[in-house]
């Protein structure tokens, strides 16, 4: 087949996408949605059809990337990610169409879709257009703020210890943009959304990390001084990169990114005797430049020198900022016990996680049912390989940090257990 266009001419190297599909009544999956995907801008020319199965899910594929030199060099004027579209349709759903999904060579995409049940019949497509990547579009830089706020002036602080929210409310716009709309979008999910549109999933693990470790503190700063509902907003954070951080509706996120922001979701950034989550504030480095806060590409370049996470956080942000870990997780039946489950593993904990695995496999029927007995025996061990091997973690068969909580997670979204607590 012919290239169509001299953007296609440079996807010289190949990345991959799956794509993901629950409906947003439920959470249940989508069996049967029909995706086509073709060329952002060539929407004629359809390059794949896939189907998802019975978990919502469809194969991975290959689709042509730019070099993955251009998205590690902070120098390259080129964009770095080839853009395609997405018609996604299933029976009894409202079409959706997303265009400008990202694939960067060598990483995989992955295309998280909820789907609207149509009650009418009437079939009316939502469309959703991915703008550019921060990295490579053209952005206003932070407005800078305090990264510590006082506490005492523009209200009570609800919060009296730091908790990860189970939902933040984002408002897609400049804050005193009153036609934005509001997104109810859940934590974890949008610390992916901004990682994969603020820095490149290509970068080294240790500098995703602080990245992410900066994208939570900021954000849970945010929650616990209640900044833009002390103002007299019905709002979390927004997507204004001068205010906030990045998010953008249903864009795609990356599995290198998704993996850490499973492992990190409870921590964020503290200093001494600092009770809040500290206002971890960046620019990219390379346009913007920002001293005493952390720059995106410099902590790609620490990165490649071998820096740890915190190293690279306190290169920029001092020698007194430390990782910590909040003291509760809303919107979940139980906390992690504090010690990963494997086999010969027994008790309470074990039976409370075989009983919510077999709640999620009414729900996909791709993942067995097993005796919830209270004993991690090989059945059990299976049962977590699969739901970890569906839903993009390790597959290790063990129930670590972050393997509980996604159990926890989608537990709680296909029990509707939230709307009755």
């Amino acid at each position: 087949m012919k290239h169509l266009s001299a953007m296609q001419n440079e996807t010289t190297e190949t990345g991959r996408l799956q794509i993901n599909v629950t409906s947003s009544a439920n959470s249940y999956p989508v069996a049967d949605a029909q995706i086509a995907i073709s060329y952002t801008g060539v929407p004629e020319n359809t390059l794949e059809m896939l189907t998802t199965d019975s978990s919502g899910q469809t194969e991975t594929i290959e689709l042509g990337a730019p070099p993955e030199e251009w998205s590690l060099n902070p120098d390259n004027e080129r964009q770095p990610y080839s853009e395609y579209t997405l018609d996604i349709s299933a029976p009894g759903f409202e079409p959706v169409s997303i265009s400008g999904a990202e694939i960067l060579a060598n990483t995989k995409a992955i295309q998280n879709v909820r789907m609207r049940p149509s009650d009418t019949g009437r079939e009316e497509e939502e469309v959703f257009v991915i703008p550019a990547h921060t990295l490579y579009g053209q952005y206003p830089p932070k407005i800078a703020e305090d990264e510590i706020k006082p506490t005492n002036e523009t209200g009570e602080i609800v919060l009296s210890r730091v908790v990860v929210p189970e939902y933040i409310v984002v408002h897609d716009g400049s804050p005193r943009d009153s036609t934005a709309t509001d997104y109810y979008v859940k934590y974890k999910d949008y610390i992916k959304n901004v990682a994969s549109s603020e820095i490149y999933a290509t970068w080294p693990a240790n500098t995703i990390r602080a990245n992410v470790l900066a994208i939570m503190s900021f954000t849970l700063n945010r929650v616990y001084t209640e900044w833009y509902r002390n103002r007299g907003y019905d709002f979390t954070i927004t997507s204004s990169t001068a205010f906030d951080q990045k998010w953008i509706p249903e864009r795609n996120i990356y599995e290198s990114i998704s993996v850490i922001v499973d492992e990190l979701f409870g921590n964020y950034l503290s200093r001494p005797n600092v009770r809040q989550p500290i206002l971890t504030q960046y620019c990219d480095g390379k346009r913007v430049s920002c001293p005493n806060w952390m720059t995106q590409w410099g902590a790609k370049e620490l990165g490649d020198q071998g820096l740890s996470a915190i190293e690279i956080l306190r290169y920029f942000y001092g020698d007194d900022m430390y990782i910590n870990t909040a003291q509760e997780i809303s919107g979940i039946p139980s906390s992690w016990p504090g010690y990963t489950l494997q086999q010969g593993a027994s008790g309470a904990k074990v039976r409370q996680m075989q009983e919510e695995l077999n709640v999620i496999a009414g729900a996909y029927p791709a993942l067995p049912k097993i005796s919830a007995d209270g004993i991690y025996g090989p059945a059990t061990e299976n049962a977590v390989r699969k739901f970890q091997s569906v839903f993009g973690l390790p597959v290790t068969g063990d129930v670590d940090y972050a393997t509980w909580y996604k159990i926890s997670e989608i537990y709680v979204g296909v029990s509707r257990i939230a709307e009755l607590t």
